[in-house]
């Protein structure tokens, strides 16, 4: 299975489970999360849902090797964004990423442990609040390929660190702990290593214990939504144009073994 799919009371858990490639992402796991997400939002039976990742990493980003393959391109033609397309929230159009262009009704919690980097953390950022273990690292890693942020990272960061922090991160590519995750405020909660899950589960069914209806209409208003979000990720995915002009090669780079764990001095 690329994902796994747990209900405990009304808390809905999916889990990347691609241990053997630090929950990167492939086409296959996009769909599946882009579904698992879809069915969160419409089952009643649920109110908070965790996305976490299985083995030590939360995501690694969407897997270059599958990007450098004629079916990740194919699946990235798939998720291109119509000239008509006016609402943040269609759930007919799945970002690269799976759920990331999804605007929820309902609370997503990021569990991260491990490497949440390149298009991992757009997904952190796609998620409403993150429980951080000390392992975890964060990072536009993608900026050694030419891979572009086309998964709202360049919509979601500034809003979440400020703009200068935000540039810092984008511009720089660089790796950010959990306790620089914490102070900039891309961290919600920092607990021990191995506890993301559980802290998560935790405030969770803390969510979960209120007057649902009041806590999403509150929720609601005070995210940016509609039409301005819609244009913002549209602009971002103008440049999805560069990945054909640098991220291919970029990806191909790391197939063959280039800049595996972070390196950035061997790119």
């Amino acid at each position: 299975m690329s994902i796994s799919v747990e209900t405990q009371g009304r808390v809905r858990i999916v889990t990347i489970a691609r241990p053997e490639a630090r929950d990167a992402v492939n086409p296959e796991v996009a769909r599946a999360l882009f579904e698992a997400f879809c069915a969160f939002e419409a089952d009643e039976a649920v109110d908070v849902a965790i996305l976490t990742g299985a083995g030590g990493h939360f995501c690694a980003g969407y897997d270059l090797k599958a990007a450098a393959s004629d079916g990740g391109a194919q699946w990235l033609a798939q998720v291109d964004i119509p000239g008509d397309w006016q609402d943040a929230a269609a759930e007919s159009i799945p970002g690269p990423m799976g759920p990331s262009r999804l605007l929820l009704s309902k609370p997503v919690i990021a569990a991260v442990e491990g490497y949440a980097v390149a298009g991992g953390i757009e997904l952190a950022a796609w998620c409403d609040m993150r429980v951080v273990s000390e392992s975890a690292t964060f990072g536009v890693f993608c900026r050694r390929w030419g891979v572009p942020l086309i998964d709202g990272g360049t919509v979601r960061l500034p809003r979440l660190l400020g703009q200068g922090r935000a540039n810092d991160l984008i511009l720089t590519g660089r790796p950010v702990g959990a306790e620089e995750a914490y102070r900039m405020g891309l961290a919600d909660r920092v607990v021990p290593e191995g506890e993301a899950l559980a802290a998560a589960m935790e405030l969770a069914e803390s969510l979960s214990r209120f007057p649902q209806t009041c806590m999403r209409a509150d929720f609601a208003s005070a995210r940016v939504g509609g039409k301005e979000l819609a244009q913002a990720i549209r602009r971002e995915w103008a440049s999805f144009a560069t990945f054909a002009a640098e991220g291919a090669a970029g990806a191909a780079r790391f197939a063959a073994g280039k800049g595996r764990g972070g390196d950035f001095g061997d790119i």
